[in-house]
C-alpha cells in the first residue's frame, strides 16, 4: 500500500522555499506520493478556509517535478469544471510525460459557489459538467490514460468512479464510516456490473490523543498505525495523509506536521 502526503499549496506561510522544503521532506522520508489542492480564484468562501497565496496545482507540480526524482505527484483534487477539458487534458498529459510518468490526476466537482460565479461556471451543473469534461479528457488522451482518482464522499462520486473504472478517493472519514462506504461502493459496482474501483482515501494526520469519535489518522501513533492496517485490509492501494487541520497559521509552522510524518515513516520501515 502506497502512502502519500497532501502538501498545503496555500496560506500565509507558503512560498517557493516552503514548497521546496515540503517536497524534500516528503521524498526524503520515503513517502510515495506528494499531492496538492486546487482553487483558481480565492473568493471569500475559499479564503475563509484556504487563504492566499494559493499556488495553482499544474504550475506547482511542474516545478516540483524538477525538484524531486522519485515521488509521484498529484492533485487532491482538481476541480474539473473550472477549466476547459482540452486545456486540462493537455496540461495533465504534459505533466505526466515531463515528470517521467509520475502524475496522478485526482478530480472533483467543487464546492465554492462564489468561485464558480467568479469563473462564470454554473454551480448547479457542476456534476454534469464534470462527467462531460472527463469524457472529453479521456478521448483527448487517445488511450494514454493517466491514473485517475475520483474524489468525493457522495454516492454520485462513487458512481462516477464505477462508471469511469477509476479509483475512488474519499476525503477524511472516520474508519467505521469508510468501511460502510466501501460496502456501498461494492454494491454500486455490482449493480452496474463493473469492477470494484480501487480505494485510495485521503485521511487526516494528527498525532495527538483523542477520546471518542475520531477521523482516521487522528490519535496516537498506535491508533494511526492500526488505521493504516485496517485500510490495507480494506484493499486500499494508496492512502494520502493530510496534516493540515484547518488553521492557516499552520502553514508558517510546518514542524509539527513534519514530526508526525516522520513518526509514520518510522513505523513503515
Amino acid at each position: 500500500m502506497r502512502i502519500g502526503v497532501n502538501v498545503p499549496n496555500f496560506g500565509p506561510g507558503t512560498d517557493p522555499g516552503m514548497l521546496r522544503s515540503w517536497a524534500q521532506t516528503v521524498e526524503g522520508l520515503g513517502f510515495d506520493l506528494l499531492m496538492v489542492s486546487d482553487h483558481v480564484v480565492v473568493t471569500p468562501d475559499v479564503a475563509a478556509q484556504y487563504p492566499a497565496p494559493f499556488y495553482e496545482p499544474f504550475t506547482t507540480l511542474s516545478w516540483l517535478a524538477g525538484i524531486t526524482t522519485r515521488v509521484t505527484l498529484g492533485t487532491t483534487v482538481l476541480i474539473v469544471p473550472y477549466r476547459h477539458p482540452l486545456v486540462t487534458a493537455r496540461m495533465a498529459i504534459n505533466l505526466h510525460d515531463l515528470s517521467g510518468g509520475r502524475f496522478v490526476l485526482g478530480v472533483g466537482v467543487g464546492w465554492a459557489r462564489q468561485e464558480f460565479e467568479a469563473l462564470g461556471v454554473p454551480f448547479d451543473r457542476r456534476g454534469r459538467l464534470t462527467d462531460e469534461y472527463l469524457d472529453v479528457m479521456r478521448a483527448a488522451w487517445e488511450g494514454r490514460d493517466i491514473p485517475l482518482w475520483v474524489g468525493g464522499s457522495s454516492e454520485a462520486a462513487q458512481r462516477r468512479a464505477v462508471r469511469l473504472g477509476a479509483a475512488w478517493h474519499p476525503l477524511r472519514y472516520p474508519m467505521a464510516r469508510l468501511e460502510a462506504a466501501v460496502e456501498r461502493l461494492a454494491a454500486l459496482a455490482a449493480e452496474e456490473d463493473r469492477p470494484l474501483p480501487a480505494l485510495v482515501p485521503r485521511i487526516a494526520l494528527d498525532l495527538s490523543p483523542r477520546a471518542g469519535n475520531r477521523l482516521a489518522g487522528q490519535g496516537t501513533i498506535e491508533q494511526v498505525a492500526a488505521d493504516l492496517e485496517r485500510l490495507k485490509a480494506l484493499g486500499a492501494e494508496a492512502v494520502v495523509l493530510d496534516p493540515f487541520s484547518g488553521d492557516p497559521e499552520e502553514t508558517r509552522r510546518p514542524e509539527r506536521a513534519w514530526r508526525d510524518l516522520a513518526a509514520v515513516a518510522a513505523i513503515r520501515r
